[in-house]
């Protein structure tokens, strides 16, 4: 396979317009840690961008940096974690669950998969926080979207389309990023033994109430069983997890009037400071589901439905395929590691969510069980037919990652 190694935008252009001339597809990566999700690519050439790792830009009074996208996320995360800042949006490292190697996700890779972990609920998506972009389209031709501002945008936010595109839009080669302050404090109030429906009634109450709670997952006695990391320390019955963050008054105050209101529920258990933060990377990074683990042989898929029927909907998809299921966002995101088959459930799965609405990814499988399924949810004609229309007015010749969202490759 003809690796393309660059060190600048200009080389990014080059590269493309090359590949337009030869008419060879042209996988993108970073450090390819999220290479094993999607499909097999139609290409033999890729285009590494791992040399645009520089921090261009990190204003911290302003809450924004501005990074090139081939910058490791384990050398900007430490840089904004030095001045107590974050992004709010808790990007999800999915090393353990792909099996990979730890620390190689990208800024980049970090935009084109758009997973946001437990605090989407509270701060918007990867794309809530993307304020500007630099890239070069499948024609060969660099473009700028968006801004340094938050306020900036007078037209169509192009920047916004990228987030979760899979790199089939654009090459990125710079992005500018809003950060927040790190939270003083958080508590997690721990629920215990609660089933899956009654969880889900115990994360609405919770969202719905107004103590301003930044995370809601339930994780089933049966995962928890086989879990690893700190989530397995709660392995003696199911746990449903609520977090608070803020001044350390304010979450003190409003953990005690959430655990009276929840009450009925149970009596709630209290969980703090790193142990807190611990428990919600190990629900963000999905560890109970981990290669490795119980479950590391399973495909696992990654469920969006509606979140008040995610309980009913999770416990089930587990009863039918025998598999095991991790809630987030309060039921709104529902993680299934299911027994291996042929088409990975998917038939069952995608049946039942046409029922409630919804979509699925299929996040981890093997290659032969990526060849037989739709590892991202079939689109709906005309919305297939929208994305279609902006794929090609980014890349008429679909030059960039063929057939990576797709069984069949566009010709």
């Amino acid at each position: 396979m003809t690796v393309l190694h660059i060190r600048d935008a200009a080389d990014v252009e080059a590269a493309v317009r090359a590949a337009i001339a030869d008419e060879q597809p042209l996988e993108i990566v970073g450090h390819g840690s999220k290479r094993p999700i999607g499909h097999a690519m139609a290409t033999n050439a890729v285009l590494d961008v791992s040399a645009l790792n520089a921090v261009t830009s990190y204003e911290p009074n302003e809450l924004i940096i501005t990074v090139q996208a081939g910058a490791a996320l384990d050398d900007v995360l430490p840089l904004i974690d030095s001045r107590n800042q974050q992004f709010a949006f808790e990007p999800m490292d999915t090393a353990a669950l792909l099996d990979v190697r730890s620390g190689r996700g990208t800024i980049g890779g970090m935009i084109a998969a758009g997973l946001a972990g437990p605090r989407r609920i509270k701060a918007g998506g990867v794309r809530d926080h993307l304020l500007g972009v630099h890239a070069v389209s499948g024609f060969g031709d660099s473009f700028k979207a968006g801004g340094r501002v938050v306020k900036n945008v007078t037209g169509y936010d192009l920047c916004k389309l990228l987030a979760g595109s899979w790199g089939t839009l654009a090459v990125m080669t710079e992005v500018t990023l809003k950060v927040m302050p790190k939270a003083e404090t958080e508590r997690t109030l721990v629920l215990r033994g609660l089933d899956d429906v009654a969880a889900n009634r115990a994360m609405t109450a919770a969202l719905g109430s107004p103590y301003d709670v930044s995370g809601a997952a339930h994780v089933p006695h049966s995962t928890l069983k086989a879990g690893r990391g700190t989530l397995a320390g709660l392995a003696a019955n199911a746990a449903t997890l609520l977090r608070l963050e803020g001044i350390a008054a304010s979450v003190a105050h409003r953990a005690s009037a959430l655990a009276a209101d929840l009450a009925s529920f149970g009596t709630a258990e209290l969980v703090e400071g790193a142990q807190s933060a611990a428990l919600w990377r190990d629900i963000r990074d999905v560890m109970p589901f981990a290669a490795g683990g119980a479950f590391g042989a399973w495909p696992v898929w990654r469920i969006v439905c509606p979140p008040a029927r995610g309980g009913a909907f999770g416990q089930a998809l587990a009863r039918e395929t025998g598999g095991e299921v991790i809630y987030d966002w309060g039921g709104g995101l529902i993680w299934a590691a299911l027994p291996p088959s042929v088409d990975a459930h998917a038939a069952p799965l995608r049946r039942r969510l046409a029922a409630i609405g919804g979509h699925a990814t299929l996040l981890r499988a093997d290659e032969g069980t990526r060849r037989a399924v739709d590892v991202f949810h079939p689109q709906a004609k005309g919305v297939a037919a929208l994305s279609e229309r902006v794929r090609q007015s980014f890349d008429p010749k679909s030059i960039l990652n063929r057939g990576r969202l797709t069984r069949t490759p566009i010709s």
